[in-house]
């Protein structure tokens, strides 16, 4: 009940931030700043757990630096990320015991990377010119991926997906996964082109057929898994079940991201190769 609870509050909340006006794009990057920062939080609590403890505040500033920057400088995205890790192995450098600085600085950078470089994805996806529709399918997608793997997984899983990684997994939730990403993606395809005839642009899809859409679902689903299996592996290893308790019936922040950590970056670097061919 908590799970549900917490999602009807959240989801809304999430939608409106997406469908805001282009001239709103900046609450939408700093609202996706905010949610990696306290993702980054969650992270070096973890890598606390294994004996680092960099500076927070420094590396919770970087995250935050680095979606400043790239929303005025979007075309520099690497060099403002080159410059963020240099500053941060600087700061652990100079304010982590000797014994720790590898540690730290490894933990600092990899932070900055896994959390904030990773969901940039997702203010460059709204900033397309059906920026929201885009952000809509990979929410959607992930959403209806993982409801159908908790759903099915549970009572009907028996073959172990990753059992060194996560036990709970199993093929048969990992392939609902998929099943229930192609009928999400399938639904908003139809909502869409529902919301065509009225001459409504806010779910637009009409630039790609069909079938290219459901590749990409297919491509946004296996990337979530692999993150979640990845968060899995990184909470494992802390030995600890959940990344945090700030979403009741989820976990922590990153609990609930860590699917759209190498999905987002999926589906915006899928839009990148397909424009480019």
């Amino acid at each position: 009940m908590k799970r549900v609870l917490t999602a009807v509050v959240l989801i809304p909340l999430v939608l409106v931030l997406v469908f805001l006006p282009p001239a709103w794009q900046w609450l939408f990057t700093a609202a996706t700043a905010l949610v990696a920062a306290l993702a980054g939080w969650e992270y070096l609590t973890l890598a606390q757990q294994k004996g680092s403890n960099p500076l927070r505040i420094a590396v919770v500033i970087a995250v935050l630096a680095l979606f400043a920057a790239w929303f005025e400088w979007p075309d520099q995205l690497a060099s403002i990320l080159g410059i963020l890790s240099l500053v941060l192995l600087l700061v652990c450098t100079f304010s982590s015991p000797i014994a720790r600085v590898l540690p730290d600085a490894s933990n600092a950078v990899f932070c900055l990377l896994y959390t904030g470089f990773t969901l940039i994805s997702l203010p460059a996806l709204h900033a397309q010119n059906n920026g929201p529709s885009l952000v809509v399918l990979l929410l959607c997608t992930v959403w209806a991926g993982d409801t159908a793997a908790l759903y099915i997984g549970r009572p009907f899983g028996r073959n172990k997906l990753a059992p060194r990684l996560s036990p709970q997994k199993t093929w048969e939730g990992s392939i609902a996964s998929v099943i229930g990403s192609l009928l999400a993606t399938g639904l908003l395809l139809e909502i869409a082109s529902y919301l065509g005839r009225w001459n409504s642009v806010a779910l637009s899809y009409a630039d790609e057929v069909w079938w290219y859409w459901l590749i990409v679902a297919v491509i946004i689903n296996i990337a979530a898994q692999v993150g979640d299996l990845a968060e899995s592996a990184l909470k494992r290893s802390a030995g600890v079940k959940d990344s945090g308790t700030l979403l009741p019936g989820h976990g922590g922040i990153l609990d609930r991201v860590d699917a759209l950590l190498l999905a987002a970056p999926a589906l915006w670097y899928a839009q990148l190769i397909h424009q480019r061919f």
